[in-house]
């Protein structure tokens, strides 16, 4: 079974279950563009990636980042790998993964992960790192904000915003380590101002 396969059985048998659990809208699903791109979502609980994939629907799959360790779990890293997930190591550079999420982009695919790195309950407690910034001017994709509400609230109605695309990269010249830092605070500022209000 292909990949593609793969990930539209399983996105079957995840949906119905979630969907009850956690009804939600999805609003902005007009800005995802086709094409691929990089969706770069806030982080708070172990459900977000199936948020993200559920927003942009079952033909249209998603390779998100993941931590390493939960790829070496019994049946769920084989099934994770199966779908396109593929690992990072925390707190050190990977190369392997940063190239495979470069090449993936080049590719059309469209790549999700998390800025922050990590869960975080309040944006002031996130670090973000300037990994997707950096990614995004390294190939030119479209950069794709995502805000998913930090309270989840099972049976009731949740809503998870998609922001306008756009593409990360200074006029006329490479990209510096001070313009991933700034394009990274101008990104969470996207992410986060799409819950504004809330």
């Amino acid at each position: 079974m292909t990949q593609r396969r793969w990930y539209r059985v399983l996105y079957c048998i995840v949906k119905p279950f979630l969907t009850i659990l956690y009804p939600t809208k999805y609003i902005g699903r007009e800005n995802i563009p086709e094409g691929g791109g990089l969706i770069c979502a806030n982080h708070s609980a172990a459900v977000d990636p199936f948020f993200i994939a559920f927003a942009l629907g079952w033909n249209r799959p998603i390779a998100p980042m993941a931590k390493e360790s939960l790829m070496k779990i019994p049946v769920i890293g084989f099934l994770l790998k199966k779908v396109g997930v593929f690992g990072v190591k925390r707190g050190a550079s990977d190369i392997h993964a940063v190239k495979h999420a470069l090449e993936q982009l080049k590719n059309g695919a469209y790549v999700a992960l998390f800025p922050e790195g990590t869960r975080v309950r309040s944006r002031e407690e996130g670090e973000p790192k300037t990994g997707a910034a950096m990614m995004a001017c390294r190939t030119g994709v479209q950069v794709i904000p995502m805000y998913i509400p930090f309270k989840k609230k099972p049976f009731r109605l949740n809503r998870v915003y998609i922001g306008k695309p756009y593409v990360m990269k200074p006029e006329g010249r490479r990209a510096t380590a001070q313009d991933y830092e700034v394009f990274t605070t101008e990104l969470m500022d996207k992410i986060y101002g799409l819950g504004d209000g809330i």
